[in-house]
């Protein structure tokens, strides 16, 4: 699970997902924490809460040189973990995996990092009106459905490579 940043809620409890958007998502993937935790490693662009955005609507979008901080942690754990399926979690994580911008136009499809599945998810931050667009909620049940189907065939091939979570 490959997100933006850590949330004020993450850095408190020290766990990833653990604020509103967290239940959002785990509510969408119909998991509970015990299973969520247990199916999915989690990782994010940056590794610290980057602040409240400026407009008080959200977080602040860790900048550039921020990101590229990180950037290594991202390759490394992707070489270490070699995950059955990247579900990349908003705008930036997307563009920062696979260096695309069209998130709409990505969600709901099965796209690929070195031959890795990748299934792209909306942020469920409530900040985000993405998800409450007609057409948008279509593209997300279909990404959703998708997840659940990458997840049931990496536990029935063994895909994960015997290592646990494996999911990114």
């Amino acid at each position: 699970m490959y997100g933006q940043a850590p949330g004020i809620v993450e850095g408190e409890q020290r766990l990833p997902w653990r604020g509103r958007a967290g239940q959002t998502l785990r509510r969408w993937l119909e998991l509970d924490e015990e299973t969520f935790y247990a199916t999915f490693y989690c990782a994010s662009v940056t590794r610290c809460y980057p602040g409240r955005a400026p407009s008080g609507r959200g977080d602040r979008t860790p900048t550039p040189p921020e990101q590229e901080l990180c950037r290594f942690w991202r390759e490394w754990e992707l070489e270490l973990l070699r995950p059955a399926l990247i579900v990349t979690v908003g705008g930036l994580a997307l563009k920062q995996l696979l260096g695309r911008s069209d998130l709409t136009d990505c969600v709901g499809r099965r796209l690929e990092l070195d031959g890795t599945p990748v299934v792209p998810l909306p942020h469920p931050s409530g900040a985000s009106s993405w998800p409450f667009i007609p057409a948008n909620r279509v593209k997300l049940d279909t990404a959703l459905a998708l997840v659940r189907d990458e997840l049931t065939q990496a536990a029935a091939g063994g895909r994960s490579s015997g290592r646990r979570p494996a999911a990114y």
